[in-house]
């Protein structure tokens, strides 16, 4: 069964999966930049801008149809493997590029079990090894640079993998966080054996509210005619039951009932914004989100108890 202790660490895992793919694009792009204008390095500021690319165009495509753990395995995976040639082009000239791979342990170490931590840390380790046998066995014909070229990216390497390595380590600690919290509660509940109410779970309730009603104001969801529960949970990506428990939480009887609320409040702003003479009514019930007027009438006779036309009458006094 889902917990809300999944849920939290679902979207702290999201979350930093969002916040390193902006962090990657920004690095990927400044390191394309600098060998196009400042080491002129065409081969490297091509493939890197191509990486640059594959992160960002995958990312927008799987962000919502896979498993944040499925989105991570890729990911090592391809990263580890696109770093393989990186790591041959320095490998003569400095060793640094091996510091991409540090944050690939750590990465799985915040996803998965210590046993991932194993795998991907001898994943790691196995690229290193054949990179170096390659490098003994082959001579490879890559562009030799400048020492200062060397120390340039040398550093900004280390800047970026102190930056990711600080993303990685904060967003573990609030996953950490979640699951001690988490615990003690058990314990606690173990401890005094109480039934326990929608109430007593205010502060996750609370704040999934607020995500929902942020999101359902900012991007207006209501106004879909065929918006319903489980548009809203792809939309932000929380199980539907949570949302309804939430809902519920704040008082209403059931989702509908907080969607025609938005959808009359949005009725009523806009009776107040347009000239009747102007517009229709059917133009403001269905911008609105109502399908029909029979169940524009019915649903604004319910909650407002009065019907439109009343209440219309009742403005241009």
């Amino acid at each position: 069964m889902i917990t809300e202790k999944d849920i939290k660490i679902e979207q702290y895992k999201r979350q930093l999966v969002y916040y390193y793919n902006i962090l990657m694009s920004v690095i990927l792009a400044l390191f394309g930049l600098i060998f196009t204008f400042i080491i002129p390095d065409k081969i490297m500021a091509w493939y890197l801008f191509g990486g640059l690319f594959l992160l960002v165009y995958t990312y927008l495509i799987v962000r919502k149809t896979y498993s944040v753990n499925v989105m991570v395995h890729s990911y090592i995976i391809i990263a580890t493997l696109y770093n393989f040639y990186i790591m041959l082009a320095f490998w003569n000239n400095s060793i640094a590029s091996f510091v991409w791979l540090i944050p690939i342990p750590l990465a799985a170490y915040v996803f998965f079990s210590r046993k991932y931590v194993f795998i991907y840390s001898m994943f790691v380790l196995l690229n290193i090894i054949i990179g170096y046998l390659i490098s003994k066995t082959f001579s490879l014909k890559f562009p030799i640079h400048r020492p200062e070229d060397v120390r340039i990216t040398d550093t900004i390497l280390m800047i970026s993998n102190v930056a990711v390595i600080s993303l990685l380590l904060y967003f573990k600690d609030k996953i950490k966080r979640v699951e001690i919290y988490h615990e003690i509660e058990e314990k606690n509940a173990s401890a005094v054996i109480q039934p326990v109410s929608v109430a007593e779970k205010a502060p996750f309730a609370d704040e999934l509210f607020e995500k929902i009603e942020s999101v359902m104001r900012e991007k207006q969801l209501y106004k879909d005619v065929n918006f319903n529960i489980s548009k809203l949970s792809a939309e932000i990506e929380i199980n539907s039951s949570y949302i309804s428990k939430s809902i519920r939480a704040k008082g209403y009887p059931n989702f509908n009932n907080y969607l025609n609320m938005h959808r009359i409040e949005c009725v009523k702003r806009l009776l107040k914004e347009n000239d009747l003479e102007k517009v229709t009514l059917m133009y403001i019930y269905t911008d609105a989100g109502f399908s029909n007027q029979s169940t524009f009438n019915r649903v604004f006779k319910q909650m407002e108890n009065i019907t439109p036309s009343e209440y219309i009458s009742s403005l241009q006094l």
